[in-house]
């Protein structure tokens, strides 16, 4: 995984704090936790020896960078332009959340693989955890606020059973026993459907 070094930035190329960010995102689903050093990120973007050094001091400061950087993809991926409208209710709800969902398990599965890093690093770094929660709740909150739109008596609760759903469903076709066997678009939605008709009433 290498990239050219980046002497002057071009229209709607990365920044480098981005480029150190995504090739980081890279080596952490490539290599895992213990492949991510400042040294292999300036090495696979085909950097300057010290540049990530200059943007991130620390190992700490790197893997916030990353963090950030992160939720700024996953957002793009999650939300993307042709989303559906909402207007249609259940089914509508269920073929948005299908195309998201989708998105992230066929051309985003780097993703996937980092944030399960990220949040692993989460655990045992209570600076991290701060920054990595602090990132997730602008997820949780757009869920929460789905659910009481479409109706939802308990809009927290079902918004924790759906990104609990859509979580286990991630790891396992992604890093656990479904890993070869990435679901259509339209058996996400058939799912998402009889989720949220459950969780409705409808």
């Amino acid at each position: 995984m290498t990239a050219a070094p980046r002497s002057a930035r071009t229209p709607g190329a990365p920044s480098r704090a981005e480029l150190i960010a995504d090739t980081a995102i890279a080596l952490l689903a490539e290599r895992g936790m213990r492949g991510l050093t400042h040294r292999a990120v300036d090495e696979a973007a085909g950097l300057p020896p010290g540049s990530t050094s200059n943007h991130a001091r620390t190992r700490a400061a790197l893997l916030e960078l990353a963090v950030r950087r992160h939720a700024v993809r996953e957002a793009r991926v999650l939300t993307p332009t042709e989303m559906p409208a909402l207007a249609g209710g259940t089914d509508a709800l269920a073929d948005a959340l299908a195309l998201a969902l989708h998105r992230s398990l066929t051309g985003h599965r780097e993703l996937v693989l980092a944030r399960y890093e990220l949040a692993l690093e989460a655990t045992r770094r209570p600076e991290l955890r701060k920054i990595y929660d602090e990132e997730g709740q602008a997820f949780r909150e757009p869920l929460v606020a789905l659910m009481t739109a479409a109706g939802s008596d308990d809009p927290q609760r079902h918004a924790l059973s759906l990104l609990a759903w859509c979580e286990g469903l991630m790891f396992s076709c992604v890093a656990g026993s479904f890993h070869a066997e990435v679901p259509e678009r339209a058996q996400l939605r058939a799912g998402f459907a009889e989720l949220l008709r459950g969780m409705l009433g409808r």
